[in-house]
């Protein structure tokens, strides 16, 4: 018998439109020095990363001093810009997780120098470390065991001792199947990799992330399907897959992605989890989103419609360059606060101005793009409702697709969204492959194992059995 994941969420934590807003969740979470999530005010959340450096022994020095350089800049600024608080994202890079102690360096100096900067200067600023998921270097991966997943564990293990306040991570099981599925626009494979896979490592990872927080005082914040959703929207912007295959990849990963918090995650989601607006319409919690700021790490159709219901607001992440006014970072960092002022002073104004606001950002976006389409705060609750109707991970991430296409095909026929003529005929192909799709998951996974893709994973190592 394959095991079951019984789901707890079962009824939207934000039910109306007008209470869909950015900067307001149900559930704030309060973290690091003096910061809060989601109670009223949209904070900007920067991420940095190194220019193109090999890490290693003789290297490390200048990775340190490039890290200093960097956080030095960025509270800096926050300081002289009076932003009313700081998220700070480190996101490790793979020889970082592979050998803890570099990445635990770099998290103590990191939460060091916020926390200098609340004591000197009054900054009101929050660390939020993310190991990279390093399982998927073996092929096929290997999820539960082996080298990589004993140091990602002691990584988060030493991570409160460390100085991070938050933990997240970018985990990528089922992505072996995905990827490939992508490519082919195969939804069966696809459904298999989100629906079924990829539950089953999130309740196994997220069980140990969120026991490891409570042991050593960090919050979990969440996961994102950056790996499966946001490669599909890469690939639609090379003209490599069909948009609207990619917005339908973005509506089946929420129920993967939901799996965190129904094991105890609470928020804030992982900024490049565009399927945040679901998470927070399903679980409350507040959400990081990355948009245009996000431009400086990768392209996208949904610059302006990512912020209107987000409570952090992100880059992405930028390499430590020279631009002509300072170093990226620093310049990312203002151009967050900036956003982030904006949206503070419209709802500061009135909850009309502040609904005014979001529709403006949902408008300008909405009608261009069927994966800017399914992010519209009243296509999310409704389609969020439906997902929640269903049990278990599979059949949400099955009704997510079903319901999705029926979504686009009625937003086209009404002129709510465009869709390139070239991609119509994609809707009909794509109906006829989620109508295929069956009611068991077990049939499912019993017809995978029947394709060249079954060589691609191990299927004990997502608890399932042959």
């Amino acid at each position: 018998m394959l095991t079951e994941i019984r789901p707890t969420t079962s009824a939207l934590a934000i039910a109306s439109d007008r209470e869909f807003l950015f900067g307001q969740a149900p559930h704030p979470v309060s973290c690091g020095h003096g910061v809060v999530i989601g109670a009223g005010l949209v904070i900007p959340e920067i991420n940095f990363t190194l220019p193109s450096f090999d890490i290693n022994e003789a290297t490390w020095p200048d990775v340190v001093n490039q890290y200093r350089e960097m956080i030095q800049g960025v509270c800096q600024r926050a300081v002289e810009l009076e932003v009313p608080a700081l998220l700070v994202e480190f996101e490790t890079l793979p020889p970082m997780t592979v050998e803890p102690k570099w990445g635990v360096e770099i998290t103590t100096l990191l939460a060091e120098t916020l926390s200098e900067y609340h004591a000197e200067r009054g900054l009101k600023g929050a660390l939020r470390l993310t190991p990279n998921d390093t399982r998927d270097h073996e092929r096929p991966p290997r999820m539960r065991r082996g080298l990589y997943w004993e140091r990602m564990l002691e990584f988060f293990e030493k991570a409160g001792a460390a100085g991070a306040d938050l933990l997240a991570i970018e985990s990528t099981g089922g992505k072996e199947v995905c990827d490939q599925a992508l490519m082919n626009c195969d939804l069966s494979a696809l459904v298999f990799a989100l629906g079924i896979l990829a539950p089953r490592d999130m309740e196994f990872l997220w069980r140990h992330i969120v026991s490891v927080c409570r042991e050593n005082s960090v919050i979990p914040s969440g996961d994102t399907a950056c790996g499966f959703a946001n490669t599909a929207m890469v690939l639609a912007e090379q003209r490599l897959v069909p948009r609207v295959f990619a917005a339908l990849v973005r509506v089946a990963s929420v129920p993967r992605s939901l799996v965190a918090y129904e094991m105890g995650a609470v928020g804030p989601s992982k900024d490049c989890a565009y399927e945040g607006p679901y998470l927070k319409a399903m679980a409350g919690v507040p959400i990081s989103m990355e948009g245009r700021t996000a431009a400086c790490a990768h392209l996208s159709p949904l610059g302006n419609i990512a912020q209107a219901v987000c409570d952090c607001w992100s880059n992405e992440s930028v390499q430590n360059v020279r631009l002509l006014s300072a170093n990226a970072p620093t310049v990312s960092l203002e151009q967050l606060a900036y956003d982030c002022r904006l949206m503070n002073v419209a709802a500061s104004r009135s909850k009309e101005d502040a609904l005014r606001l979001r529709d403006w950002l949902v408008e300008s976006d909405a009608a261009l793009d069927p994966q800017a389409f399914v992010l519209r705060p009243d296509v999310v609750l409704r389609l969020s409702r439906a997902i929640l109707e269903e049990p278990t991970p599979y059949l949400r991430t099955r009704r997510a697709v079903l319901e999705a296409l029926a979504t686009l095909r009625r937003a086209h026929a009404s002129g709510q969204t465009r869709i390139p003529a070239s991609e119509l005929r994609w809707l009909d192909r794509l109906q006829k492959q989620a109508d295929a799709l069956p009611d068991d998951e077990n049939q499912l996974t019993k017809e995978m194992l029947a394709t060249p893709e079954a060589a691609t994973f191990i299927l004990e190592e997502y608890g399932l059995e042959r």
